[in-house]
């Protein structure tokens, strides 16, 4: 089976792993088990036990009512493994989209430290009562080390997804990373992260974008360029560290940038490249081992289906340079407000 008629199985219905562990033997079983258990351990032993805070306000002194920006998900929403607002994703985000769209930006953040995509529910309820612009949504890892089955992870990311859409709000999604470089896992557990958190990531992709969000992929961006160089990560080995979150943040920039029309518009006349508009089964198996690769619905020829299903269009934009945690610190002026 392709990989895109994978993501498609793992988006519409398949248990998780495709039944390819179910035929191990009991003893391979149970050396995955011991390794599940000894890595847990180590991460857990070793992860903050505080979020950082949650850099809740208005960011930017421009004119206007303030866009609101909500971030849902799991710890890598919240930014767990750093200590200051600043350095988390919300507010790198927050001061860099107030910058680009020349108007204040309020951050909500609702992400929830542990949170799988079942559990996006009351997120997405305390969302809707703020009246978002814009929502980002961060989930997947724990889905992957829960062994949620990948029908149930996506059915409620996109409910998640096409609720935030019908009350108005953009929605972009980023998907899950690549657990296969967690130093803590061993082999051939590594192995089988990898491979399952990436099959997720494009079971996310069809699934939002079928919802009418947009997704970029983080596999890769927390992949490669993570298993080399390994300040990336914080203490726990497990959850990135500041400039783990910059460098996830300057790759989801551009996507939440156009999605409210503040993205600027390349100079010129700029050809599409052959390949970037395919079946979103395609566009979403190919995404899901590319840096930063964002992925939406699109139309051909004035419809947005195909033979093959939801036509979709694979965007590489080159990511911005954000601003350093000092730097968003004294550039963007942040009230704290209540939330929920």
């Amino acid at each position: 089976m392709t990989r895109a008629g994978t993501a498609r199985r793992l988006a519409s219905a398949a248990a998780y792993g495709g039944g390819g562990l179910g035929l191990a033997g009991a003893g391979l079983l149970g050396l995955l088990r011991l390794e599940a258990r000894a890595a847990r351990r180590r991460v857990e032993a070793r992860t903050s036990k505080q979020d950082p805070p949650p850099g809740d306000g208005v960011y930017g002194r421009g004119r206007g009512k303030p866009l609101v920006f909500t971030v849902l998900g799991d710890s890598s929403a919240v930014g767990l493994g750093v200590e200051r607002a600043t350095e988390t994703p919300g507010v790198l985000l927050a001061a860099a989209l107030t910058e680009l769209a020349e108007r204040p930006v309020r951050l909500v953040r609702l992400a929830v430290s542990g949170a799988e995509s079942c559990e996006l529910d009351p997120q997405v309820e305390r969302a809707l009562a703020e009246r978002p612009d814009v929502a980002l949504i961060m989930i997947g890892a724990n889905d992957v080390t829960t062994r949620t089955r990948p029908a149930v992870s996506v059915r409620h990311l996109a409910d998640a997804v096409r609720r935030l859409r019908e009350s108005g709000a953009e929605v972009v999604v980023g998907t899950c990373p690549d657990l296969g470089t967690v130093r803590p896992i061993g082999q051939p557990l590594r192995l089988l992260a990898r491979r399952w958190s990436r099959q997720l990531a494009a079971a996310q992709t069809i699934a939002v974008v079928e919802a009418g969000g947009r997704t970029v992929s983080l596999g890769s961006v927390l992949g490669p360029s993570f298993a080399q160089d390994r300040s990336l990560f914080s203490v726990d080995e497990f959850h990135p560290s500041a400039a783990g979150y910059a460098q996830a943040a300057a790759v989801i920039l551009p996507a939440l940038a156009d999605a409210l029309g503040v993205w600027p518009t390349p100079t010129g006349r700029r050809r599409e490249r052959r390949g970037t508009v395919r079946p979103v089964a395609r566009a979403a198996a190919r995404a899901a081992g590319r840096p930063g690769t964002e992925v939406r619905a699109t139309e051909v020829r004035g419809s947005h289906t195909g033979p093959l299903g939801t036509w979709a269009r694979l965007l590489r934009r080159r990511p911005t340079e954000l601003p350093t945690p000092e730097e968003a610190g004294e550039a963007a002026e942040a009230v704290e407000v209540p939330v929920g």
